[in-house]
C-alpha cells in the first residue's frame, strides 16, 4: 500500500484529497506547513507527495528544491492555483514529476498518481473493467454492452469507472461527488442520481444498484 504525503495549507482541499486516496487504497498523511513537509518528505517513509506552492513557513519551490537534491527517487506532484506556463515551467525544471493546477478533478490526480509510482510498488491499473455484459477500456475511453459500442460523455464514463473499479462496494453519493466532479461540488446536488440514471439508460437497468440511505453499488 503506497504513503502518500500531502503537503497542502487549504484544509478543505487537502481533507479531499486525503479521503479520495483513501478510498482508492492509498495512505495518505497530511502536512500544512513547508517546514514539516519537509521534514516528514525526508525522513524516506513516503513513496510520492503532493505538493502546494503557496505554503506558510516554506514555499513549495524551496521544499521541492530540498527534496529534488537530498531525496532524488521521490516524486513529486506540484498541486496549486498558479498555473501560468512560467510557474509550470519552474516546477518541472525544479524537479517535479508532474505539475496539476486547481480546480482540478480528482480522477487525473489519481491517474497522475498511479502513472508516477509505476515502477515503484503500484501496479499498474487494467485496461479493462467488466461487469456483467459492460466492459470499458480505460485506455481508448470506450464502452461496450455485449460487445457492441455505447456512446458516454466524459462524465459518464469517469462515473461508470469509479462504480466498477468498487465492484461489490458501496459508494456514497458525497464520494462519486468528490470523485467524478471534483472538490468544489455542492453537496446538495443531485447530479449523481441523474448521472446513475443515464448510466442505466445506456448500459442497463441492472448495473448499478441503490442502496436506500447510503449509495449505489455495482455487482
Amino acid at each position: 500500500m503506497s504513503r502518500i504525503l500531502i503537503v497542502e495549507d487549504e484544509e478543505r482541499i487537502s481533507s479531499f484529497v486525503a479521503k479520495g486516496l483513501r478510498a482508492e487504497g492509498f495512505t495518505p498523511t497530511v502536512v500544512a506547513d513547508g517546514i514539516t513537509g519537509l521534514d516528514y518528505a525526508l525522513t524516506g517513509e513516503f513513496d510520492l507527495m503532493v505538493l502546494d506552492i503557496g505554503l506558510p513557513g516554506m514555499d513549495g519551490y524551496r521544499v521541492l528544491e530540498r527534496v529534488t537534491v537530498d531525496r532524488p527517487a521521490l516524486p513529486v506532484i506540484v498541486l496549486t492555483a498558479r498555473d501560468s506556463v512560467t510557474d509550470t515551467v519552474a516546477a518541472l525544471e525544479g524537479g517535479a514529476a508532474d505539475y496539476m493546477a486547481k480546480p482540478f478533478r480528482f480522477d487525473e490526480l489519481v491517474a497522475r498518481v498511479r502513472l508516477r509510482l509505476r515502477g515503484t510498488n503500484e501496479p499498474a491499473p487494467s485496461d479493462d473493467l467488466e461487469a456483467g455484459p459492460v466492459r470499458l477500456d480505460l485506455r481508448r475511453r470506450r464502452a461496450y454492452v455485449d460487445g457492441a459500442e455505447v456512446d458516454l460523455s466524459a462524465r459518464e464514463l469517469t462515473l461508470a469507472e469509479v462504480l466498477m473499479r468498487n465492484r461489490g462496494l458501496v459508494l456514497s453519493r458525497e464520494q462519486l461527488l468528490s470523485q467524478v466532479w471534483g472538490y468544489d461540488f455542492d453537496p446538495g446536488s443531485n447530479v449523481v442520481d441523474v448521472y446513475v440514471g443515464y448510466l442505466r439508460k445506456k448500459l442497463g437497468a441492472g448495473l448499478v444498484t441503490t442502496v436506500r440511505g447510503l449509495g449505489y453499488r455495482v455487482d
